[in-house]
């Protein structure tokens, strides 16, 4: 054999194992760091430690100033339940999950921080999915806290073991599963901040069971054992032993609990003059507020006092209801699609082209549109089909409108514009009182109880708001008194949120007097809450328009199907559930007409002395939502 040919294949034989060794060194090394081995050369489990996971997680909530933790118990949680009420967070244990999450939706909403929600594996987690995608819509920074099998029984039949993240990835901003002890403060940390960064929104972190309990019983658990019987026995033992190891290594090292800081988006300062120079030659603006306008990092106070300053005719729609307070010449609440088609400059602060502005065909060509919102795609919703924004701006509303009123201090529109469209409003107003008075075939007139309950109102009240038919004539009467007294489920239209707003509200505002305004359909998903109000000591007064119908899809379903199927309800005794549930109830009818005031302020009286308080009052149909819309 050729010498050469020799020496080139004795070369190529090493390259080939010098990449086999180096293949296989890789592959090793691998293993190593999935299986920890890394790690734990210079990170140490502590197995005589008493310390668990969950002390860990309520530390976090801690440092990021969470007051209230809103759950309904599982043992998968129970460790970070304990250890937050030891470190002084109040957990408040509702009768739904679903409840739990908008509980912690309000508080978020109300405080400017992230509201939280503990919930069990598997069927505790999924009956919080449509409160979630509620709070995503809603741009609630929401975090919800889920237990989950332990890490080594995920997918093999384990109690409650079902893939939780596959749910919660189209619903939230951030989604994580804890792996190791090591890794719940880093990953609860980067949860809430992404929750408040940008467009806020709820994010999901699940802890499989053996990193929130102490080493002792995950031990005891995994059955690890000091001598084994075999090869393969002694292979298994080791996993199971180098898998706690590797649970708890470098755990209760000290670690960083700080909040990360937070990103919100602003307008440029040249997008803020050009704004100003389109405003400055308006002569017919008006300004549509939503929600995002109430987001921190603006005080809604200060941002009360620019809009005041701008002296623009302001709508204003879900949170940003009472900004300007009960009877401000610039809040315009009647004739919205007459407005807008009139008016030479728009801005929508906050407010998107969808369902509830017609996808955009309520604004007029001619107008000039300025459109401001943290998210991108939400902003340019339906736009170049029925609208188009002049200018359309990237950050936060609330910011850029105290940047828009720095720049027009010498500005101020017409006053003619302003008190024609106040006219319009006090016009529209006085035919609804008209219509209030009219009679209904049986029953009271809900309008007519509205404005007793909307003259009666104390400044301190929070409104919220849970219902179709009724809570939908109820927006165009009843007046909250100041920014941030409004709360409504929001673009979702959820059914159900009233028992959770409103516990979340009371503990936010607890000198507040809040009431839950239900349609007899809504209340009977959240009911069962009373025993939570009463348990709790946070007493609430809910207002029932009880029709026996669920008359928004009835009105509609009737006249175009000819049949009333599955919109009949009865005249239950909801105030005698109340009652049996430990609050108070009030009957009111139409033969306590004359005494309507009467009955309305003993329920204040008796929500003052403690007593979570429902109000079952029968309403007769009237005509004044014909063709609203139900889908």
């Amino acid at each position: 054999m050729d010498p050469a040919s020799v020496s080139s294949s004795s070369s190529c034989s090493s390259a080939w194992l010098l990449v086999l060794l180096g293949t296989l060194g890789t592959a090793l090394l691998a293993a190593a760091h999935r299986l920890g081995l890394i790690y734990q050369l210079w990170h140490k489990a502590e197995p005589k430690s008493t310390r668990h996971g969950g002390e860990l997680v309520a530390e976090v909530l801690k440092a990021h100033g969470v007051r209230y933790l809103f759950t309904l118990v599982g043992g998968h949680i129970s460790p970070i339940l304990v250890a937050s009420e030891k470190l002084g967070i109040r957990v408040v244990d509702t009768r739904h999950e679903a409840t739990a999450v908008f509980a912690a939706d309000a508080v978020a909403r109300l405080s400017g921080t992230v509201g939280v929600a503990a919930v069990t594996a598997g069927p505790g987690v999924t009956n919080t999915v449509t409160a979630v995608k509620n709070a995503q819509m809603a741009e609630s920074p929401v975090l919800l806290i889920a237990g989950a099998a332990a890490t080594l029984q995920k997918g093999r039949g384990a109690l409650q073991d079902i893939d939780q993240l596959v749910l919660f990835k189209p619903l939230c901003k951030f989604c994580a599963s804890v792996r190791t002890v090591r890794d719940i403060v880093p990953t609860l940390r980067r949860a809430i901040a992404a929750a408040q960064s940008g467009t806020p929104g709820p994010v999901f972190v699940e802890f499989p069971i053996d990193v929130l309990y102490p080493y002792y019983l995950v031990e005891k658990e995994l059955g690890v054992k000091e001598t084994s019987r075999g090869l393969l026995g002694g292979v298994i033992n080791w996993y199971l032993g180098n898998h706690l190891r590797n649970l708890y290594a470098g755990a209760w090292e000290t670690r960083d609990f700080s909040p990360l800081p937070v990103q919100v988006p602003q307008a440029t300062a040249e997008q803020v003059q050009q704004c100003v120079e389109l405003v400055s030659r308006a002569k017919k603006p008006v300004m549509l507020l939503g929600s995002q306008v109430t987001l921190p990092p603006t005080p809604v106070e200060k941002l009360r006092e620019a809009l005041e300053a701008l002296s623009i005719p302001c709508f204003l729609g879900g949170m940003a209801r009472g900004m300007l307070g009960r009877d401000s010449p610039l809040h315009i609440r009647q004739n919205r699609r007459e407005v807008l088609k009139e008016a030479d400059l728009v801005i929508l602060a906050g407010t998107v082209c969808d369902f509830r502005l017609s996808y955009g065909r309520v604004l007029s060509q001619h107008s000039t549109v300025i459109a401001i919102n943290r998210d991108r795609a939400l902003m340019l919703r339906n736009s170049d089909i029925f609208w188009k924004p002049r200018m359309a701006i990237q950050g936060d509303a609330g910011s850029f409108l105290l940047s828009l009123s720095q720049g027009l201090k010498s500005y101020s529109p017409p006053q003619d514009w302003s008190t024609s469209l106040k006219d319009g409003d006090k016009r529209k107003e006085k035919a609804n009182r008209e219509k209030s008075e009219e009679p209904t075939e049986q029953h009271l007139n809900p309008l007519k109880l509205l404005h007793h309950v909307d003259n009666l109102l104390p400044e301190n009240s929070l409104l919220v708001l849970d219902g179709g038919d009724f809570v939908g004539s109820a927006a165009y009467i009843v007046r909250p008194w100041g920014p941030l007294h409004w709360l409504d489920p929001g673009a979702f239209g959820t059914l159900g949120v009233g028992g959770g707003f409103a516990l979340g509200a009371k503990l936010c505002r607890p000198d507040s007097e809040v009431w839950i305004l239900y349609g007899d359909g809504s209340l009977g998903y959240s009911i069962m809450e009373f025993d939570t109000f009463v348990r709790h000591k946070t007493p609430i007064i809910a207002l029932v328009g009880n029709d026996a119908c669920w008359s928004q899809i009835s009105r509609e379903q009737v006249p175009l199907l000819g049949s009333n199927v599955a919109c009949g309800l009865a005249y239950v005794d909801y105030h005698l559930v109340a009652e049996g549930l430990g609050g108070k109830g009030f009957l009111l009818s139409r033969q306590d007409e004359a005494c309507m005031d009467n009955i309305i302020q003993a329920a204040q009286e008796a929500c003052r002395e403690g007593h979570p308080t429902l109000i079952n009052a029968l309403i007769g149909k009237t005509s004044f939502r014909e063709g609203s819309i139900s889908v």
